[in-house]
């Protein structure tokens, strides 16, 4: 049976419609979205709601695998193409032929294979390693990416023409952070999934639950469900979400007893600057403390990795882990300046 869809948040919502509209078009589809949001679930539906259902649906992860042994998995060998090959293999075009290839981490194929899947795009035929024969074949083409290709392409790091010849239709999936009404619903679903597989009869309480909603998940719906085995495992819900942190830091609302006798320079300096002003004090809460100090976190780690890159976006993105759109987001809501726009006192060129 395939993964289901789960969520009715408005992005799960308008990429099921999505999937309805195009699952039988044949049309090339690029998902994008962070690690663990569940591309792969929605190319399956794609498939299963698709005319090619039944027929091979074939998956290869582009960055698993160095470029030579990539294009022999992609479009095959014959006999005595190279050292080794003493038998011939069938490529993954081949063996998708009239069915779904599924393209995972696209983004990260090297430029050399970039311009042969543009060939086999443009043309619709390959032909293998050591083959002097042109092979047709009917592929249907997915692509998954965790990459903002389009910024990949300004950087030089992807085809423009190949991102043009696979991005004709695009499903884009939020982070789970970003769709929280969705947590209950993936919960529930797992639950049924893993309880028969782990033999517990554990039940998550509405508290936890509550909790649970307000932890980050930096891995997505992947951690979700890991996270959702240890609870069944160990049987033990509280204790399993004490554990959850993001770079350290503890990301849902935690008790507000939990305190340190010795504050940190950066709690002095928060308290400092909403207790320190009397017209402050009437508005001050510990959550908005936490907020500032987060946010304050925030600026300076994502300022030292803009600088430390020499401000390339891209660069800076893959190092966070964090998708294009959401670093930009940052910039503008943490006010962290460029360099050209710093430090514009007038220069004293005296001796």
């Amino acid at each position: 049976m395939l993964p289901s869809i789960i969520g009715t948040s408005p992005n799960i919502i308008k990429i099921r419609e999505l999937i309805n509209h195009v699952a039988d078009t044949g049309l090339n589809i690029v998902i994008s979205g962070e690690s663990g949001v569940g591309k792969e679930v929605v190319a399956q539906s794609l498939y299963q709601k698709s005319p090619r259902m039944g027929k091979p649906y074939i998956k290869i992860n582009c960055a698993a695998l160095p470029e030579g042994l990539l294009e022999s998995e992609l479009f095959g060998y014959e006999k005595g193409a190279f050292t080794g090959a003493d038998q011939k293999k069938k490529g993954k075009f081949e063996l998708a032929d009239d069915g779904v290839l599924l393209l995972d981490e696209i983004g990260d194929m090297p430029m050399a294979l970039q311009a042969k899947l543009l060939h086999v795009l443009q043309s619709g035929e390959f032909s293998p390693l050591g083959s002097e024969k042109d092979f047709k074949t009917d592929t249907w083409i997915i692509a998954a990416t965790n990459h903002d290709l389009e910024q990949d392409v300004k950087d030089k790091n992807f085809r423009e023409d190949l991102y043009y010849r696979l991005n004709i239709i695009k499903i884009y999936i939020s982070p789970l952070r970003t769709r929280v009404e969705d947590i209950p619903l993936l919960l529930d679903y797992y639950i049924n999934v893993y309880t028969p597989k782990f033999n517990s009869k554990y039940i998550l309480k509405p508290r936890q639950i509550e909790k649970l909603k307000k932890y980050h998940w930096p891995g997505n719906v992947r951690e979700l469900q890991n996270v959702l085995k240890r609870i069944l495992v160990l049987g033990n819900c509280d204790e399993v979400i004490d554990e959850l942190k993001y770079d350290g830091e503890t990301i849902y609302d935690s008790d507000p007893e939990k305190s340190t006798d010795n504050p940190s320079l950066l709690t002095q300096d928060l308290l400092a600057l909403e207790l320190d002003n009397p017209q402050k004090v009437e508005s001050f809460s510990l959550k908005k403390i936490k907020k500032n100090a987060l946010d304050k976190i925030e600026k300076e780690v994502i300022s030292s990795i803009l600088d430390k890159t020499a401000w390339n976006r891209s660069k800076a993105t893959k190092i966070l882990k964090i998708s294009y759109k959401t670093l930009l987001s940052k910039i503008k809501e943490l006010e962290i300046e460029h360099p050209s726009s710093r430090n514009h006192e007038p220069v004293d060129k005296r001796n």
